[in-house]
């Protein structure tokens, strides 16, 4: 009878998943409606746009896999407050903020749960692939500084360029480095990999 490893445990059910393609479609989609809103009726179209388009995405999600991921639910909610405020208030401040807050908070959140020796990315990915105890602290660090890296360039962006060029920078600069960024990490998942060889 073969013991478990040290950083292995019980296997949890696997959650069933989107298709790489629809996901991608789902997180795009929003943005793409943002970026085509404020080109054809200003930012607070666009916001107003945002936000139904991401209430459908987060809703089509639920309805495939009867479940939604952390991340975009919690960006979902923040679209929806950050939003609600700026065409309450009339002011696109808040849209703007909104990114920075969230790539903060989450920047904040696994710093944080590193610091009190736990890695909360592994609760959030563990679904997805199985690393062993050193590959999930070096992820979850990455992903803390990459996350405010955004918060600071979002904050760039916004207080020093006009609201299309920071629709451009929203739309054009985060999505592609949070592709890069994630496919940067493959080697080091790679690495750290507990999960059994197929075949």
């Amino acid at each position: 009878m073969t013991e478990p490893g040290p950083d292995t445990g019980p296997q949890r059910p696997q959650k069933k998943q989107l298709p790489p393609l629809l996901k991608l479609a789902l997180e795009i989609g929003p943005l793409a409606v943002f970026f085509f809103a404020n080109a054809q009726g200003g930012i607070f179209v666009a916001t107003a746009a945002f936000m139904v388009a991401m209430s459908i995405s987060i809703a089509v999600t639920f309805a495939l896999v009867r479940h939604v991921p952390t991340l975009p639910l919690a960006t979902g909610v923040f679209v929806l407050v950050f939003g609600g405020l700026t065409l309450w208030l009339n002011d696109d401040t808040f849209i703007k903020l909104k990114p920075t807050i969230v790539n903060a908070l989450f920047a904040a959140i696994l710093a944080g749960g590193m610091l009190a020796g736990r890695p909360l990315l592994r609760s959030l990915l563990d679904s997805m692939m199985q690393l062993d105890t050193a590959g999930w602290r070096i992820l979850t660090w990455r992903w803390a500084a990459f996350f405010l890296f955004l918060a600071v360039a979002n904050e760039v962006v916004w207080r020093n360029f006009d609201t299309d060029t920071w629709v451009d920078f929203k739309v054009f600069g985060i999505m592609p480095l949070t592709i890069i960024f994630s496919l940067a990490q493959v080697p080091l998942i790679q690495r750290h990999s507990t999960a059994p060889a197929e075949g």
